[in-house]
């Protein structure tokens, strides 16, 4: 009977006792995720300094009237029910919600022992969010005063602290949660399912009329960065000097 062909060690089973596979070469993931962690930061640096100055971007403008019934811009474009479904969908990137979701995940992976995992989780979404407060308070940039505003807001607009949050906080956990994940199909719904879940709590926020555009790809691009550096960390942590998988 012939032999099984070694299975690509993409495609190798991961659990927790799991080592990483030995002879295998990778990338430089400690340089990803410094890189992608700088990236984030000049984001929303030369964004944020280019709207201080007094700069307004003309799609910003554009996108936010498309947005809204021409002659009565209290009145969003699309069905009644679609105005419901954004204010729902908007909610799971508030900060109750977020909240509550990071809570489960760490205790959900401390519960199976991914204590790797689950450090990783905690520390990128929590370092994350303060990192935003950080940007929304050396920006302050006001709420977009162009057309209503649907639900009720307070802080400042940029980066749109939705955008941004969940971007860090669903990616982040999606990422790091991925390399403890066996099945590759399973692996790319995760990061599919989450993608568009942020995508869309983000474009909520343009709907609603409380970001300008330009806030919330912002909050994205950063967001997106700030959880690929943790996934990179997590990569270098699992496969520096071939340790266990956590």
């Amino acid at each position: 009977m012939a032999s099984e062909s070694p299975l690509d060690p993409l495609d190798m089973p991961v659990t927790p006792d799991q080592t990483a596979p030995a002879g295998v070469a990778h990338p430089p993931w400690a340089f990803i995720a410094l890189a992608a962690l700088a990236g984030a930061v000049l984001v929303i640096a030369l964004l944020g300094s280019t709207i201080a100055r007094g700069s307004q971007f003309a799609f910003d403008s554009a996108i936010m009237l498309a947005l809204r019934t021409p002659g009565d811009l209290a009145t969003p474009a699309g069905p009644a029910w679609l105005k419901q479904v954004m204010v729902d969908v908007t909610a799971l990137g508030g900060e109750t919600v977020l909240t509550i979701v990071v809570a489960l995940a760490v205790g959900f992976l401390l519960a199976g022992r991914h204590l790797l995992t689950a450090a990783l989780v905690f520390g990128g979404t929590v370092s994350g969010t303060i990192a935003v407060a950080v940007g929304k308070r050396l920006v302050g940039r006001e709420r977009p005063a162009l057309v209503d505003h649907l639900v009720e807001v307070s802080s400042a607009s940029f980066p749109s602290g939705h955008a941004s949050n969940s971007a860090i906080i669903y990616l982040t956990i999606a990422l790091t949660v991925m390399q403890i994940v066996p099945q590759r199909r399973a692996r790319w719904f995760l990061l599919g399912a989450t993608i568009a879940l942020v995508l869309t709590i983000g474009a909520s926020r343009v709907y609603l009329g409380v970001h300008w555009p330009s806030d919330v790809i912002a909050g994205w691009s950063a967001g997106m960065m700030w959880a690929l550096a943790w996934w990179a960390l997590g990569s270098w942590l699992r496969m520096r000097g071939n340790q266990p998988v956590a």
